[in-house]
């Protein structure tokens, strides 16, 4: 294998390998293969970040990993999924992550096989070292094999589900009053749009995780042990939950975007109404004194000492009862 610089040795953020008695011992990436080569019930555990070309070609010689697994590693954008290959998965899962107010969606790859698990993280995806820790500090949980690993890895993930779906619960609610505010603003339909958006990714994220997990209990080339599949049911039920919540919002935001728009419609035709019982009013003085603005002789009044007077008399009556008969309409 050729040797790797130390620019490239950056993105491997954990090679170690785990006994029977489940201890931890770091390992150089080039010790893996002598380490699987020992039937000794020890599993070993990489974690990368963003690793060039070199370091996964490197990984593929120390486990024999598949070649098409390792090429959809590299390109590093594909959708949820898991994949067998002889005796080892390979899991693809999308990840979440808040970062400066904005969610931002990253990968995980997972490479699994009965004696190793790696992890190759890619764009927001958050370090899955308190997963180690919190294993380490629990040995007898490691003794369980690269399950109880690949348990924690994908419990991570949907855990970090759970705040940001929540947020967007928050934020829909908040928009909800501004649906309904008196005066209409193009931003909350703006951000109603931007939530339902946002929604249907994380929905393409969460959904497909589901799968993973009913496929994986019954993956043969993985065994699971009987007393880590409880584990991965309980993942699998946060997983669904987190499904039906997303479902929830997208139609809620829906909702809201339809009655927003409703709203909009209801109070433009309002103000249609409004302004066409004004131009009525003043459509009724407006056709008399256009009458009288004609150079006809005989005409009404025309001659008359108190002319002027009677026919502004007649123009506010007229006005009057127009008036009155549209705010009965509710047109004014």
């Amino acid at each position: 294998m050729s040797r790797l610089h130390d620019s490239q040795r950056q993105a491997i953020v954990n090679c170690a390998v785990y006994d029977r008695a489940g201890h931890r011992r770091d390992i150089p990436i080039e010790a893996i293969s002598e380490v699987l080569a020992q039937d000794d019930g020890s599993f070993v555990w990489v974690g990368l970040y963003e690793p060039e070309e070199a370091v996964l070609d490197a990984l593929q010689e120390e486990f024999g990993l598949h070649d098409l697994a390792v090429e959809d590693a590299h390109k590093a954008h594909q959708r949820p999924k898991i994949e067998t290959y002889g005796q080892s998965l390979f899991i693809a899962v999308h990840t979440a992550q808040r970062v400066h107010g904005e969610v931002r969606f990253g990968e995980t790859q997972v490479f699994a096989g009965p004696r190793y698990l790696v992890t190759v993280r890619h764009g927001a995806s958050l370090s899955y070292a308190p997963v180690r820790q919190r294993l380490e500090r629990e040995p007898e949980l490691l003794a369980l094999g690269p399950s109880i690993a690949l348990h924690g890895v994908l419990d991570f993930v949907v855990d970090n589900y759970q705040p940001i779906v929540a947020d967007y619960g928050d934020e829909l609610d908040a928009l909800e009053q501004d649906v309904f505010a008196e005066s209409y603003r193009r931003t909350t339909l703006q951000r109603l749009y931007r939530l339902r958006k946002d929604l249907t990714r994380m929905r393409l994220a969460v959904l497909p995780m589901q799968d993973i997990l009913a496929q994986l209990r019954r993956a043969p080339a993985f065994p699971i042990p009987d007393e880590v599949k409880p584990y991965f049911r309980d993942i699998h039920d946060h997983a669904a939950r987190e499904g039906d919540t997303i479902d929830t919002l997208r139609e809620m935001a829906a909702a809201a975007m339809n009655t927003n728009l409703a709203l909009v419609t209801v109070a433009q035709g309002e103000v249609v109404k409004k302004l066409a019982g004004w131009a009525g009013l003043l459509a009724a003085p407006t056709l008399i004194a256009s009458w009288y603005g004609m150079n006809f002789e005989h005409m009404p009044e025309l001659h008359g000492r108190y002319s002027y007077a009677i026919l502004t008399g007649v123009v506010a009556l007229v006005c009057i009862v127009l008036y009155a008969y549209l705010r009965r309409i509710r047109w004014l």
